[in-house]
């Protein structure tokens, strides 16, 4: 961890200097909401190769990476853009194509890994997916498991629970039986704050999905936000606050920087940039234009807003102050 005083950092140094090739890493965010998208893009210029990608439920920066090729493996619940792609069309391409391997889980096992890795304990017990494919079928072989010793031994054990009672379980003819999840303990978590001190203090406001397990769990974290705030603001009500300072490597000051996704209380998701990217993302030729045209031909998230929005749609997305969304935007 780094353990200065002042963590800020411009957003290319701090990939720099915490991302490497073959890292597994997780991004924060859900579906269309707080994507760490200036980092995701930041990460496709800096052209990362073979990454190991562990999310909750993720869409826009999921499918940007993995579109883009810096991602050769995820384990996920769910990938996709809600109404604007129920499933993510680079996400679907390169797993029909076979260059990206998946491992699912059910939301819920997603979250209790990541509550195991932050907690320091190898796994979880639960009953979710009891019944499904999810435990029968997994994503990645024994060769792979045995080689990578980052990968869990095992996608999922079943257990016998100890504490049933077996003469009540025998009398109904019935197992009471626990699916264990693996811990995720990643190298780098990546997440997208509303605000945020030099020292690393974080608050996150409105849902924070899996954010916080991710960060815990996490060797690395790095944090981009929307405010760089003095340190006396986030003292005035320290319990709202969801990362200590130790908990946190790289500060990044970046405006907007989930967008096209939505940051609440600041913007809303921009439903005219995800109806145009289901388009771009549909077809290889014209996503490859697009990373050529606006990540590769941008130098920072300044310039990608330049270049692919304008005042009219931003103020579109801006959130309302006592909702914190957009009260008039046409969703679809």
């Amino acid at each position: 961890m780094n353990t200065g005083k002042n963590k800020i950092y411009k957003l290319d140094k701090a990939v720099k200097a915490y991302i490497n090739d073959g890292d597994h890493i997780s991004i924060g965010g859900f579906t269309i909401s707080r994507n760490p998208m200036a980092c995701v893009h930041e990460i496709i210029r800096q052209k990362k190769k073979n990454l190991h990608l562990y999310a909750h439920s993720n869409g826009q920066g999921l499918d940007e990476l993995i579109g883009a090729g810096v991602v050769t493996r995820a384990e996920i619940a769910y990938g996709g853009n809600g109404i604007f792609a129920p499933t993510c069309f680079c996400f679907k391409r390169k797993v029909e194509q076979g260059v990206l391997e998946v491992e699912d889980y059910s939301n819920y096992q997603m979250s209790l890994r990541f509550l195991a890795g932050s907690m320091g304990i190898p796994f979880m017990p639960t009953y979710s997916s009891l019944g499904t494919d999810i435990i029968a079928k997994w994503g990645f072989g024994s060769e792979l498991r045995n080689r990578e010793s980052k990968i869990s031994k095992e996608k999922i054990v079943l257990m016998d629970n100890p504490f049933s009672k077996k003469e009540s379980l025998d009398k109904k003819n019935q197992k009471d039986q626990l699916v264990l999840v693996p811990a995720i303990n990643p190298d780098v978590t990546i997440l997208h704050a509303q605000k945020a001190d030099i020292k690393g203090w974080t608050k996150i406001e409105g849902l924070t999905f899996s954010d916080v397990e991710q960060a815990k769990a996490s060797k690395r974290v790095i944090v981009t936000c929307e405010e760089i705030v003095d340190k006396n603001e986030l003292k005035i009500d320290p319990g709202a606050n969801h990362l200590p300072c130790f908990c946190v490597d790289a500060v990044v000051h970046v405006p907007m920087g989930a967008y096209p996704t939505a940051c609440f209380k600041y913007y809303d998701y921009d439903p005219v940039f995800l109806e145009w990217y289901k388009e771009i993302a549909s077809d290889n030729e014209n996503f490859v234009n697009y990373l050529n045209d606006y990540i590769f031909g941008t130098k920072n998230h300044s310039e990608f807003l330049n270049k692919i929005t304008n005042n009219k749609r931003i103020e579109d997305i801006k959130a309302d102050l006592k909702t914190g969304y957009s009260i008039g935007m046409k969703r679809k």
